[in-house]
């Protein structure tokens, strides 16, 4: 959720989860990423380029946000202000993975 104030933006996560690009286990933050935040089941960084939904290893910077600033180790903690969570892969894949057998089961032979 995006509240916008004025002439900044505040990314809220409390309804958002995310992955950690680290031990793939969901998150569930309470309000905005700090800094300083660890995942609290493998300890490492959560405000990190890998966790962030601009993340693209295939753009410039490694980033779709054009105004950040490049960051070279993408797997550390950064100060970048762009940072917005990656998301969950459990939802779009659980969703996939029950398209996928419900395909299985219309085709099977039988």
């Amino acid at each position: 959720m995006i509240l916008l104030d004025g002439s900044r933006s505040t990314v809220l996560l409390s309804l958002a989860d995310m992955d950690c690009f680290f031990c793939h286990k969901t998150l569930t933050p309470e309000g905005k990423v700090s800094f300083r935040e660890l995942c609290p089941y493998c300890g490492m960084d959560v405000h990190v380029c890998r966790n962030c939904g601009h993340y693209d290893p295939g753009r410039a910077n490694n980033c779709r946000e054009p105004q950040a600033e490049k960051v070279r180790d993408v797997e550390a903690r950064n100060t970048c202000e762009y940072f917005i969570p990656a998301g969950s892969s459990s939802g779009p894949m659980d969703e996939a993975a029950k398209a996928k057998t419900a395909l299985e089961q219309l085709f099977r032979k039988k």
